[in-house]
């Protein structure tokens, strides 16, 4: 249930740890990697200069200061201090269809929260300003988050356990992103594999033109791939049995096929401008490609996540039935 996650998913706690671990000039680093470049249409980048000093591993070399180093004959960057508080924007997709099934048993929600729970240990840990925004087909919720991470926490999990009824309306999400004056901002956008198509593709070019995006989505089980161990298939949507004729290698393929294509899609969208597509099938497997994304230019991170992975041990999750389609 997604009230329990909080004092029993090991995810969660892994995720505070690694927070709480990381020091603030390198959590600093983490940030300016998930925020990444992109093109805005405002002037200024929302950094006051303090200095000039030497490059270190992990600096983005987007701050390297080419006068500087042509003079001392080593590469220098621009150090950056923030003029203002960042803002960072977690986007949650709560409609019914989040209440289908993963690969680990786990529901989308509980995955794509978790997701949520991974930008904002890193967020609060800066000091931004963190708000929480929950959509479906009935209305868009607005959270302002403040305190720690373990309040962010309650709070996310205490908003989530009082909706899922509606069906999902991914467009209005996407409309009150596009809606965010603040062009600093980070927008993380999280929501199930089944949610974006082809013609939700504009809206996010559109996004990734304004605004330093991040998309966590969720792999869902394949309701028409036959799965011997798992029993009855449900539609997360409307709650009905997948009849067994549908449930063959031949459509189930189709299924995953066409999810990898919007996928394909989706990634080379925000690739162009620099954003960010982590895409898993449990929490586990998204807290491991969020560790991957960190450790491409800070190695550290990913050093100091391994050794307190051999300490704590593999988790698992039990199998259940529910899918999306």
């Amino acid at each position: 249930m997604i009230h329990d996650l909080g004092h029993r998913d090991p995810v969660r706690r892994r995720i505070e740890a690694l927070g709480s671990s990381m020091s603030l000039p390198t959590v600093r680093k983490a940030m300016g990697i998930l925020e990444g470049e992109h093109p805005s249409v405002m002037r200024g980048n929302g950094y006051d200069i303090a200095g000039i000093r030497t490059y270190e591993p992990g600096d983005e070399t987007r701050l390297i200061d080419w006068k500087s180093s042509a003079k001392t004959g080593r590469p220098m960057v621009v150090d950056k201090d923030r003029q203002l508080t960042s803002k960072v924007w977690l986007l949650l997709d709560v409609g019914r269809e989040m209440t289908g099934n993963c690969p680990s048993g786990e529901e989308a929600i509980q995955v794509a929260a978790n997701a949520l729970c991974m930008f904002a240990a890193l967020s609060l840990r800066r000091s931004d300003e963190v708000c929480l925004v929950l959509a479906d087909s009935s209305t868009i919720t607005r959270i302002p988050c403040r305190g720690g991470f373990a309040r962010f926490e309650q709070t996310l999990d205490r908003a989530v356990m009082n909706r899922r009824s509606d069906s999902r309306n991914i467009g209005a999400l996407l409309d009150f992103a596009l809606k965010i004056r603040d062009r600093h901002a980070l927008l993380v956008l999280a929501t199930d594999e089944t949610a974006l198509h082809e013609d939700h593709l504009a809206t996010i070019r559109r996004l990734t033109q304004t605004h330093p995006l991040s998309l966590a989505s969720v792999r869902l089980l394949n309701p028409l791939r036959p799965e011997e161990d798992l029993g009855p298939i449900l539609e997360a949507q409307s709650g009905r049995k997948v009849p067994a004729f549908l449930r063959t290698e031949r459509t189930g393929q189709e299924v995953a096929v066409h999810r990898g294509y919007v996928a394909a899609a989706l990634r080379h969208e925000l690739a162009r401008s620099g954003s960010t597509l982590v895409r898993a099938e449990s929490s586990q497997a998204m807290f491991e490609q969020f560790i991957h994304l960190l450790s491409i230019t800070l190695p550290t991170v990913s050093a100091g996540y391994s050794a307190r992975r051999s300490a704590a041990g593999p988790t698992t999750a039990p199998i259940s039935g529910r899918s999306g389609r």
